[in-house]
């Protein structure tokens, strides 16, 4: 265990006998690199979030490493020498494989030692950062940052944006704000971003709000992901293109990982039938585009009905109190399980449960209106993932 002692963070307990810049002095400064023998070779060891159940241990091999670097400068269409702002962890999926994009791209990379909207805003400026990333976390949280840490933009800034599907209305906020969001989806599986919501030239010419509904979908496959399609998991016949009906995102492909490390059988039952099955569920529209629905552990089965918590989460976060929201599935003897919600509001709100209640009422259909409503701070993972497991225990106790 390394520790790191850094005066910007909050302090905590040593957990080991060696300091992390201790540790970097130890090193060899005329250490040569060794090239990997073929693309196959392993090259890191990356730990899924842990989300919805163990963290298992993701192998990635070179020529995906590499693949992905790449695909990043073609997905996101990115200049030479960027000015990139690490608030993305650099431990979650090698930070998305941009360490090597931007260094490929003879571009600066600006550290924060802490992830503040104050911090973001202040580095924009002094550093004339051009792109960063994050999860729908840290767009909320510049978006609600209090109005003495906000800064005027000096120039248009480029986010990309995963880990979560992202709220509609938190992507317009961010527009507006002068950010320009690019929502892609992907899993530490496939070294980070495989899909990304590649922007229509005809979507100019519609509203803000659906501009911000459409960039809410997940999107198109990366130029380096050979396959990607919405299917029945046990058939693999993929569902019609109607946008409704719903089956699990699989993928194939060089950006896919070798397997889980020492987990043959958890590798098996991920790459059955030659696809990488990801867990996740979604539809795919008429124009290809797909959409997340949910992680299949996620959706709520209520009275026969599935109904999806990111369809609730999204109109929760349409009411102007709620900061954050997360909806899971409570065990009911009438019906076998009924939405509850968990909400987290802005600083100085305040809300009572039928009031949430009765907004939903006006934008849902009456299944899907939360049965109970939770005020509370929401547990995360260390890369900002709200930790649904951990409510699901809570709702299972009220």
């Amino acid at each position: 265990v390394i520790d790191i002692d850094d005066p910007e963070t909050d302090s905590g307990e040593y957990l080991g006998m060696l300091e992390y810049e201790a540790f970097l002095s130890e090193g060899d400064p005329e250490f040569e690199a060794v090239l990997p023998e073929d693309d196959w070779q392993a090259v890191s060891l990356n730990y899924t979030s842990g989300t919805t159940g163990i963290p298992k241990g993701v192998v990635y091999h070179t020529r995906g490493a590499y693949l992905l670097a790449t695909g990043n400068v073609l997905a996101w269409e990115m200049p030479h020498r960027p000015v990139y702002l690490w608030t993305l962890p650099m431990f979650h999926c090698n930070g998305w494989c941009f360490p090597w994009t931007i260094t490929m791209l003879g571009g600066t990379h600006v550290c924060l030692r802490k992830v503040t909207a104050k911090n973001i805003y202040n580095s924009i400026a002094e550093h004339h950062v051009t792109h960063f990333c994050g999860a729908p976390i840290v767009m909320n949280m510049i978006s609600n940052a209090p109005k003495e840490e906000q800064r005027e933009l000096p120039h248009r800034v480029e986010i990309m944006t995963a880990a979560a599907p992202p709220p509609p209305t938190v992507i317009a906020q961010m527009e507006e704000a002068g950010f320009n969001v690019t929502h892609v989806y992907g899993l530490t599986e496939v070294y980070g971003p495989a899909v990304v919501c590649e922007w229509q030239e005809a979507w100019n010419e519609k509203d803000k709000t659906t501009q911000a509904q459409l960039k809410g979908r997940q999107g198109v496959r990366y130029h380096v992901l050979e396959g990607l399609t919405v299917a029945n998991p046990e058939t693999l016949e993929p569902v019609p293109a109607d946008g409704e009906t719903m089956g699990e995102v699989l993928m194939q492909g060089n950006i896919v990982m070798k397997g889980y490390f020492k987990n043959p059988k958890a590798t098996a039952q991920a790459f059955a039938g030659g696809w990488f099955h990801s867990g996740d569920i979604g539809v795919i529209h008429p124009d290809g585009y797909i959409e997340l629905k949910d992680r299949s552990k996620d959706i709520i089965i209520s009275g026969g009905e599935n109904i999806s918590s990111v369809e609730i989460e999204n109109v929760l976060y349409q009411q102007e109190d709620i900061l954050e929201a997360a909806v899971v599935a409570r065990p009911d003897e009438k019906w076998g399980e009924v939405p509850c919600a968990f909400v987290s509001l802005k600083t100085g709100c305040s809300l009572n449960e039928q009031k949430v209640i009765e907004f939903c009422r006006t934008k849902l259909s009456g299944f899907k209106i939360p049965k109970y409503v939770v005020f509370c701070e929401l547990p995360k993972t260390s890369t900002g993932k709200i930790r649904k497991s951990i409510l699901r225990e809570q709702a299972k106790k009220l």
